[in-house]
């Protein structure tokens, strides 16, 4: 199992704040018998060991009307891979970007607006990326499955 290294009150705050980002300390504290303070405590101390980065709400850009949300292959000279990664960071259009195997190979997930926004992506970011040897794109149709985050 992915949580191992946690000891078993750890792991049943990890899986309940998986299900449920929101739920109160109370609440957690109730369902696995600990005091609401004891449970802050361990998610503090989660928070500050790495182990839970961030709480965040989740947007379908599909239930948005217009939004245009793109897979991005981007293959670069070596050399220039983390310049190219640099780039692409400071564009908001940029949701995600990942260092993947392959040929100095960067996975880049962009949502826009809409169909000229993400053309202007296109046009005035990733054409201009330096290094670039190959791109490929893919839009996406729908989504069937889409887990956030560690699979328990």
């Amino acid at each position: 199992m992915f949580l191992d290294g946690l000891d078993e009150l750890d792991q049943k705050i990890v899986q309940l704040l998986i299900k449920n980002a929101r739920m109160s300390y109370s609440e957690i504290g109730q369902q696995i018998g600990i005091s609401r303070v004891a449970v802050k405590m361990r998610v503090q101390a989660l928070e500050d060991k790495g182990i839970i980065e961030e709480y965040t709400t989740i947007i379908n850009p599909q239930k948005i009307s217009g939004a245009v949300s793109c897979y991005f292959e981007i293959e670069t000279k070596p050399e220039a891979l983390m310049e190219a990664a640099e780039v692409l960071k400071k564009n908001d259009t940029i949701t995600q970007i990942y260092r993947v195997t392959g040929k100095s190979r960067l996975h880049v997930h962009a949502v826009a607006s809409s169909h000229e926004e993400m053309e202007a992506l296109v046009s005035q970011t990733i054409d201009k990326l330096p290094g670039v040897t190959e791109c490929s794109c893919n839009m996406i149709l729908s989504r069937i499955k889409d887990i956030k985050g560690l699979r328990l």
